[in-house]
């Protein structure tokens, strides 16, 4: 009886162990891909007016994700298998702005201005990232001005938010 009691707390520490572990990795992988990752801009593109505010968090739709579905679309219409994930090519401008060029299809190289980004599709929908941002309770207002999200990309082509702005890229989080 002892040996089991005992068994079964080391297979608790054991586990608690493991899960602190990989709870620990995704954070630091987190960390790295904020500190590491490309700053790109992509311009916000219209959603319902009913759930764009909802409480402490706006519901986000970009212009890249819509182009996006344009072009999957458009690859169905033609009989092209249809994708579940994939990444798109854009070309970041001096602003770090980032403009749809087409979907990736096996090209390997990139020009200097271009890079990839990893998109979802979800429910019939393109997702880059999230559909959402959240913010503290009473700061709806400021948010109002977002045209820009601002991600960090790191090497695999995968966005992160980090923050939105407005029509100057200027923070609107400060």
């Amino acid at each position: 009886m002892m040996r089991s009691a005992k068994w079964r707390r080391v297979v608790i520490v054991a586990t608690t162990l493991l899960i602190l572990a990989v709870v620990n990795a995704a954070i630091w992988e987190k960390e790295q891909h904020l500190a590491e990752g490309e700053v790109v801009y992509l311009a916000l593109a219209p959603v319902d007016p009913r759930s764009l505010m909802q409480g402490d968090y706006m519901a986000l739709n970009f212009a890249l994700s819509n182009e996006i579905q344009r072009a999957l679309q458009s690859r169905r219409d033609d009989g092209a298998p249809r994708s579940r994930d994939g990444y798109a090519i854009v070309r970041v401008d001096e602003q770090r702005i980032a403009h749809f060029q087409g979907l990736a299809e096996g090209q390997s190289t990139l020009d200097n201005d271009e890079r990839r980004l990893h998109y979802r599709l979800r429910n019939g929908q393109v997702r880059l990232a999230t559909d959402a941002f959240f913010f503290q309770e009473g700061h709806a207002e400021r948010y109002e001005a977002a045209r820009y999200g601002r991600f960090r990309v790191n090497q695999q082509g995968e966005p992160l938010l980090v923050s939105l702005h407005d029509e100057a890229l200027e923070n609107l989080s400060q």
